[in-house]
């Protein structure tokens, strides 16, 4: 009989080609993780750019990229074996602290952008290199059915003369016959990849543990229209000297959440006998970052927007940045959440062979922690019942909830801080400070017609004593200093008797009305749903609004109001008889109250 062979190589290597690399930056990246883990101190990625000419006209499209290191190379069987898919040094899951997974990144990432991959490597001067190579048309017209045998090579010269790293040991990964890498020119692959492979390598960046240098190179001319470092690009923007536009590339942009001393969480994982530690880190945008109501439209607002969601790190590299997370929202951009665990929880994590994605972890971010918690039941109680299912989700459900807590009471902090942006804005707005002024003057008519309130003592209390008050309640219901303090002392300094604020109040109350300082400090609870179907749809910017849009917000206010009103209607109609007089007695004192303070006066 004919010999059958398993998985011909002509036909897996073009379905190898299809493995799934997002792109060519993410391919880019397996070469990057060899050369780190080969102990390299400089990577170089260098793009040779060619003239094409097309209908008389010239344009430059690429010709060659290489990653070239100073690590410590390859003899001859490594090298042999870093080519053959499924190979590698760093196979086995217990051992695993590094990076590399699975044998598969240089031969895949390389096939799923080029056709052709060389490889010198050598240990004792570059002049002592050793040379292989994979061809995709040799494989598939049956020339090449093994990785062919290292043999000692000269490196091309034009690469002596466009590196800057050949040290006594390293590699240089050649990719030619580039054929399905979406970005033509070597200027797209470095300006697209820049930002990829400055989060990637972030931690190894920051700490000096490596430098990677960005090269577009004209081949025919020999001159470089692109040549950096790549800089760290944090999505937590924690780091200082960062591709972070200006002024927080060299100052942080975001703060630790909740605070410098609590924002990493540890949290231990018991796996195949073995406990291991999963860091979990949290960072919010600094209210000076977010000042002036165009924060999202400034450079570094459209940066933090390429970096929106979670940060998952394996072995102080990203796997990616998980969007699943985050909402689609423009204010997302304004926090960062970090996780980090070790190669030996890869099963648990659900990565991926090509390193790109953390598939179970990514699937916890759509648990319904209100489902899976009902009636009381514990992280604990609910984690043994998915292991006894066989549920490998089971060891991130402590981790998940922990995320997803930390991300809403983030977006909790960030809202009121635009609350309070548009609060502020509202406070120098002469309509807004014209309602205050005018509810002050009908409750002095009222104190002269002898209705006291309770607050109205507290008038007598010396200035400074009633600013500190007032203050000391606003702060207490979250607002920052800066903020409560300019309240307190307009409402002292105007002789205000009402001092209106918004908040996020853990109560199902629309609002809280507390006596302070002399005056009736009225906050609106941001969480309640009358806020949005109210105030908030009202006082979001109407610059650039159609009337359409305006219509449909008024409309949306309207049904709300009317809303509000039923519920009432339905609390009066829920009680006894005692409780309903009680409370229509109430409905008929507000309203007297409440016509008395809207009745305009001309």
């Amino acid at each position: 009989m004919s010999r059958v062979e398993i998985v011909p190589a002509q036909l897996a290597v073009k379905a190898m080609r299809d493995n799934g690399y997002k792109n060519a930056a993410y391919a880019l990246a397996e070469l990057m993780d060899n050369s780190i883990q080969a102990g390299a101190k400089r990577v170089e990625l260098l793009c040779v750019q060619k003239t094409e000419w097309v209908e008389q006209r010239s344009r430059q499209r690429i010709d060659k990229i290489a990653v070239l290191d100073n690590g410590s190379g390859m003899n001859a069987e490594v090298l042999r074996m870093a080519l053959q898919f499924g190979n590698g040094t760093n196979l086995d899951p217990k051992a695993q602290t590094h990076m590399g997974k699975f044998g598969m990144g240089l031969p895949a990432s390389s096939v799923s952008q080029a056709s052709r991959v060389d490889v010198w490597s050598w240990q004792d001067g570059f002049e002592t290199s050793l040379h292989t190579y994979l061809d995709v048309q040799e494989i598939v017209d049956g020339k090449l059915d093994q990785i062919p045998v290292p043999q000692p090579s000269e490196i091309p010269r034009d690469w002596l003369g466009w590196s800057q790293s050949f040290g006594k040991s390293g590699t240089l990964v050649v990719w030619s016959k580039i054929d399905r890498c979406i970005w033509r020119t070597g200027r797209a692959i470095i300006e697209n990849s820049e930002q990829l492979i400055g989060r990637m390598y972030r931690k190894y960046l920051v700490n000096g543990a490596v430098e990677i240098r960005l090269a577009c190179i004209e081949g025919e001319s020999l001159t470089y229209p692109i040549d950096k470092l790549a800089r760290p690009n944090d999505p937590l923007y924690l780091m200082t000297g960062t591709s972070t536009p200006s002024p927080y590339d060299e100052q942080a942009m975001f703060e630790p959440y909740p605070d410098a001393s609590s924002f990493e969480t540890r949290v231990p994982i018991r796996f195949r006998d073995q406990t291991h530690q999963v860091q979990v880190r949290c960072s919010m945008a600094k209210k000076s970052a977010r000042e002036g109501g165009t924060a999202g439209h400034r450079d570094y607002g459209t940066h933090a927007a390429r970096n929106v969601g979670v940060s998952v790190l394996r072995a102080g590299r990203e796997l990616e940045l998980d969007p699943a997370w985050a909402m689609s929202d423009a204010r997302e951009r304004w926090w960062g959440v970090e996780v980090e665990f070790p190669p030996a929880l890869d099963e648990i994590f659900g990565v991926t062979n090509n390193k790109q994605h953390a598939r179970n972890f990514s699937e916890t971010a759509t648990f319904d922690f209100k489902d899976l918690l009902r009636d009381g039941k514990t992280i604990t109680a609910a984690k043994e019942e998915m292991l006894n299912d066989g549920d490998p989700h089971a060891h991130l459900l402590e981790i998940a909830h922990l995320i997803k807590s930390n991300i809403k009471q983030m977006r909790d902090l960030i809202e009121v801080q635009l609350k309070n942006q548009r609060s502020r804005e509202a406070r120098h707005d002469v309509a807004a400070l014209d309602a205050e002024k005018e509810a002050t003057e009908k409750t002095r008519q009222r104190q002269a017609e002898g209705n006291i309130g309770q607050s109205d003592a507290d008038e007598s209390k010396p200035i400074d004593e009633r600013k500190s008050d007032i203050k000391e309640i606003l702060t207490e219901q979250g607002l920052n200093e800066s903020d409560a303090t300019e309240l307190a002392d307009t409402a002292v300094t105007d002789s205000l008797k009402y001092v209106f604020a918004e908040a996020s109040l853990d109560s199902p109350a629309f609002f809280s009305v507390q006596p302070r300082g002399g005056a009736l400090i009225v906050t609106l609870n941001t969480r309640h749903p009358a806020y949005s179907r109210l105030v908030d749809v009202l006082e979001k910017d109407r610059s650039n609004q159609s009337m359409e849009n305006l219509e449909a917000r008024l409309n949306n206010a309207l049904a709300g109001l009317k809303l509000l009103l039923m519920a009432w209607a339905r609390y009066e109609d829920e009680q006894d008889s005692l409780h309903r007089e009680r409370a229509q007695d109430t409905r008929v004192d507000w309203g007297r109250i409440a016509r008395r303070f809207l009745e305009r006066t001309d």
